[in-house]
C-alpha cells in the first residue's frame, strides 16, 4: 500500500497571543515583553519554543507552551499599559497542524494559493485552505498551519485528504 503524502498532525499545547498595537511605537516593548524581536512585514521568528508572527501592519501572534500563556500576557498587557494596544489570549479560538514529509508541499500547494517555491524560511503567508482562513510557515520538515478552531474537523479532513496516498501534483 502506498504511503501518505504526508503526515498530518494537531498539535496541541500551545498558547496563542494576539497583540495588536502601533508597532513602529510600541515595537520595543512588545519585543521585550515576547523575549523575540520583532518580525518583519510577513515574516516570523522563532527561539525556542517561541515564535512570533507579523500577521498585518498592527497586528502580531505569539505563540508559545501553553505553560508560559498566563506570564506572557501579564508581561505584554504591562509593557502596552502606556499605548492603545490589545493584548488577547486566542489560544482556545485556534487549531493547528504541522504538515511534514518529503511531499508536504504538494498536500499545502492542493489546499492553498500560496507560491511555496517563494516562501523563505522565516516567511508567514495568510491565505486560505480550501475555504476557510489560515495561516502557514514553515518548520523543520513541512509547515504549520493555523486556522480558526470551529473549522478544526474541516481542516483536519481537507488536509488528510490531500495527502492521499498516490494523489502526487503532476512535475511541472
Amino acid at each position: 500500500m502506498a504511503e501518505a503524502l504526508a503526515t498530518i498532525a494537531r498539535i496541541e499545547g500551545l498558547g496563542m497571543i494576539a497583540i495588536r498595537a502601533d508597532l513602529d511605537r510600541a515595537g520595543d516593548a512588545i519585543a521585550e515583553a515576547a523575549g523575540l524581536t520583532i518580525p518583519g512585514q510577513t515574516r516570523i521568528v522563532t527561539d525556542g519554543s517561541r515564535s512570533l508572527g507579523w500577521m498585518s501592519p498592527d497586528e502580531l501572534l505569539l505563540i508559545l507552551p501553553a505553560t508560559e500563556l498566563a506570564e506572557a500576557v501579564t508581561a505584554l498587557t504591562d509593557a502596552l499599559a502606556s499605548e492603545h494596544a490589545l493584548v488577547v489570549d486566542v489560544s482556545d479560538a485556534r487549531a493547528v497542524f504541522d504538515v511534514t514529509g518529503p511531499h508536504a508541499a504538494d498536500v499545502i500547494a492542493k489546499l492553498m494559493p500560496v507560491d511555496l517555491d517563494d516562501l523563505p524560511p522565516d516567511g508567514l503567508r495568510r491565505s486560505r485552505a480550501a475555504q476557510t482562513a489560515a495561516a502557514l510557515w514553515r518548520i523543520p520538515g513541512g509547515f504549520r498551519l493555523i486556522g480558526f478552531r470551529s473549522t478544526a474537523d474541516y481542516l483536519r479532513l481537507i488536509l488528510e485528504n490531500a495527502a492521499i496516498p498516490g494523489s502526487h501534483l503532476a512535475p511541472r
